[in-house]
């Protein structure tokens, strides 16, 4: 098993000391939170101010938010065995420091924050620690705030099927299939609409494999439903909503939302792909603090909701919402994202703070996932693989054809999944569709992160002595990865040796693979070598995305944009004709032929 990662710095509810808590109720001390009945006009988010004061404040108070509201030993789930139970069992949804917004709290014991909440299928309350995280003290409680209906159906998001005319509704929702029947109901934008059942899922802590995710991390998921949306018209403009039709014969609707559907294989149209990796989630409250995270992922999730007409597809290439077992974390992530998933397919991959946890078949045997392993993303997120835990897929759109791998799982030669690789690239018809683009979390090809070069690899080790010689023989254009948090972009490239000069506009026959590294979307960022490397043109220690642009069959743009202002800093073009992918280049056609 190989083990090397670097740190990200601690989930921050790991901080928060659990099974330290004692009671430390003051008479003086209170807690007050207001509005108490959120979303009476279907909101799905809203902001509460918590009020609160201590006789004896300290730098070191505390505000935890909780969900459920009762959030005493009593609901401790089995894997928790104490003889005495603590106090607390579950770690708050969110937490900030009392005098956060409130400079004079010491001296006046008096403070209130604004925090910002999202439906999550239960009540919540707020309570006042001192202590800090380490030693936590209850001090005070708050009466209790909830949703008008917390069961409502929230945060749906859109993904490519198993066949290019598909587009699947995935949602969450309070509802049990013994309660209410799931459903969408959708059509052509000012046609007749039709409804599709959706398809159910959930998962017990049983079904994760260790802490926090079994045990203070732990938080009901609720219900997760599936819609798959068929026959689409290529380009054709539909329109939705997510229905449940209660037991009553009543019903519970969502907003109204719209998506266009994808191209045909092939078609000739302007496409547009914008791909990133490691966004984690950010909190515009201010709470939670997870190293850099907040202004790089809530500057990027902004920025795509701002150029959401000019987006067709999303690709989050792993590192999704970095909740690392404590689960209430990716409800908070589908919210954030809901202004981008329910109008544009978001997909995503599997990253190694997804899927990765000891004697669980992960290739790495580290602790990343926090004891989720692979279960949040395989339920939260509808991908067209024919095995959802293994996590390959291929996706068609248009001119496009997009391989996605797994790198939480073997990809080396005479593995399942190299012999998918090698399927997918071998099986696209390139005349129609000329852009061939291979998508990983892990660095399979090449970067300057510090990270790599202190381990003289440059890469994933085995990573491109795995790969190279089939992006090579089937010409993938671009690979782009995530999980080094930074960007960087390297020549035409193949065995270490650029094939190609130029650096912002290809024309013809690459030679090699342009590869890409994308992982600067939120997450703390990543130091590059002081090593000079030949082969890389453009480095940026910044947060961003990229973004690809099909003009026709022979001109492709690639942008690399900042997440702080939505700008292009690096560019290039690829300018061919269909002969070019046709052209032999090195070790892509066979070296001698029986021909006359």
């Amino acid at each position: 098993m190989l083990q090397k990662v670097w740190s990200h710095g601690d989930q921050p509810l790991s901080k928060v000391a659990v099974h330290k808590a004692t009671f430390s109720l003051l008479d003086l001390a209170h807690v007050k939170a207001s509005p108490s009945i959120l979303g009476l006009e279907g909101q799905t988010t809203e902001w509460v101010t918590v009020e609160y004061s201590s006789p004896i404040p300290s730098v070191d108070d505390w505000i935890g938010v909780f969900s459920p509201a009762n959030f005493s030993a009593s609901t401790c789930p089995e894997e928790n065995r104490r003889v005495y139970p603590p106090l607390l069992c579950s770690a708050p949804i969110k937490f900030q420091f009392a005098n956060y917004s409130n400079p004079q709290y010491k001296v006046t014991g008096k403070g209130f924050l604004k925090l910002q909440l999202i439906n999550q299928r239960s009540d919540f309350s707020f309570a006042l620690f001192s202590g800090g995280l380490s030693n936590p003290k209850l001090v005070a409680v708050s009466n209790k705030v909830a949703f008008a209906n917390p069961n409502a159906p929230v945060y749906p998001r859109l993904a490519i099927g198993k066949s290019w005319n598909e587009i699947t509704v995935t949602w969450t929702s309070g509802y049990g299939t013994k309660e209410a029947e799931p459903f969408v109901e959708w059509g052509p934008k000012g046609g007749d609409h039709t409804s599709s059942p959706a398809g159910t899922l959930t998962f017990t802590h049983e079904s994760l494999c260790g802490a926090p995710a079994r045990t203070v991390g732990w938080r009901d998921p609720g219900y997760i439903h599936t819609s798959f949306l068929r026959e689409l018209w290529p380009n054709k403009i539909y329109e939705y909503k997510i229905g449940h039709k209660l037991n009553n014969g009543t019903h519970i609707w969502s907003q109204k939302y719209q998506f266009t559907a994808p191209p045909f294989p092939g078609q000739n149209s302007l496409q547009r792909v914008v791909i990133f990796g490691d966004m984690g989630k950010g909190e515009a409250d201010g709470s939670n603090e997870y190293n850099n995270f907040q202004p790089g992922s809530l500057n990027t999730t902004k920025r795509l909701i701002e150029d959401l007409n000019n987006i067709d597809m999303v690709f989050h290439i792993g590192d999704i919402c970095y909740a690392n077992g404590y689960i209430s974390q990716w409800d908070q992530f589908t919210a954030q994202v809901e202004p981008i998933a329910p109008y544009v397919p978001y997909m995503i991959a599997s990253g190694n703070h997804e899927r990765d946890w000891p004697g669980t078949g992960s290739f790495y045997g580290n602790m990343d996932s926090g004891g989720e392993c692979g279960v949040l993303a395989e339920t939260m997120f509808y991908v067209p693989a024919s095995n959802r835990a293994k996590f390959w897929y291929s996706i068609d759109y248009g001119m496009f054809r997009f391989c996605v791998a797994n790198t939480e799982h073997d990809w080396r030669k005479g593995t399942e999944q190299y012999n998918f690789i090698e399927h997918c690239f071998a099986s696209v018809d390139r005349q129609k569709q000329p852009w061939l683009v291979f998508l990983a979390h892990r660095v399979l090809g090449y970067s300057s992160c510090i990270c790599y070069a202190e381990e003289g690899s440059f890469e994933e080790p085995m990573g491109r002595e795995s790969l190279q010689n089939l992006w090579q023989k089937y010409k993938v254009d671009i690979a782009i990865y995530g999980h080094v948090h930074n960007y960087e972009r390297t020549c035409p490239i193949y065995q270490n040796i650029c094939t190609n000069e130029e650096k912002h506009h290809y024309k013809g026959t690459l030679n090699g693979t342009i590869h890409v590294v994308a992982g600067g979307a939120g997450a703390s960022l990543s130091t590059f070598t002081t090593l000079k490397t030949k082969w890389s043109i453009v480095k940026d220690y910044d947060h961003g995305f990229v973004k690809l642009t099909a003009f026709d069959h022979s001109n492709l743009l690639f942008e690399y944009k900042k997440s702080r202002d939505g700008k292009v800093y690096d560019s290039f073009r690829i300018s061919r004709d269909y002969r070019d992918i046709l052209a032999c280049s090195f070790d892509s056609c066979p070296s001698t032929t029986m021909a006359p």
